[in-house]
């Protein structure tokens, strides 16, 4: 086993497992994906640390636990369209691809899309359409949505991306809620919205026209 291979192992039986992460396909596909190849060289050593990483352009990827808590909280089951909000170093992306059956992700900055775009192509992630804009305005012409995960923190949940959700469908979204940010679950129940708390959390601001 590699060293880089024993550390994925640790990272999920002791960040994710024994931290309440239970999805048996999130616990797999966490243990099988790279994550120093989206970290950059220069911080390989610390890809599998308990911590946000910076990857440029003043983004990070999120620790493990949070990528984790995410995607268990979509309950993806393989035959999904999701939407992903913040493609970053498409480390969350190339799991997205994994677990369900068509991503679609959207990042704002051109630069970072083009290494997510290279990353993802050494992951074999085929069923990835790459976007370059604002992704608090969600891709209507996708829509809808049985999925929406979104990397950064929002005023309140976009009402874009709400009205691209599908009947049953569920989004999650970090929303300031005062000086705190909360991790937020929420499925569509016909016209209605059910919303949970998952956890304090910490993301870069959501820019455009319905983010900051």
């Amino acid at each position: 086993m590699s060293d880089f291979a024993a550390q994925r192992a640790h990272m999920v039986e002791h960040q994710l497992r024994e931290r309440g992460i239970d999805d048996e396909r999130v616990l797999a596909a966490m243990g099988e994906v790279p994550r120093e190849t989206f970290v950059g060289e220069r911080r390989q050593e610390m890809a599998y640390a308990d911590a946000a990483l910076p990857i440029g352009s003043e983004q990070t990827i999120s620790q493990p636990w949070i990528v984790a808590a995410i995607l268990q909280a979509l309950e993806l089951k393989g035959g999904e369209r999701v939407l992903e909000i913040g493609t970053g170093s498409g480390y969350s992306t190339c799991l997205l691809a994994r677990l369900t059956d068509h991503v679609v992700s959207v990042e704002r900055h051109a630069g970072l899309a083009r290494s997510a775009a290279e990353h993802l192509r050494a992951c074999r992630a085929q069923n990835v359409e790459l976007m370059v804009g604002d992704g608090s305005r969600g891709v209507p012409g996708r829509a809808p949505f049985d999925a929406i995960a979104v990397h950064a923190a929002a005023p309140k949940p976009p009402p874009a991306l709400l009205e691209q959700l599908a009947e049953g469908g569920r989004m999650v979204v970090p929303v300031v809620t005062g000086k705190e940010e909360m991790l937020t679950a929420i499925r569509r129940r016909g016209t209605e919205l059910e919303s949970i708390a998952l956890s304090p959390c910490r993301f870069v601001p959501l820019i455009g026209a319905e983010g900051f």
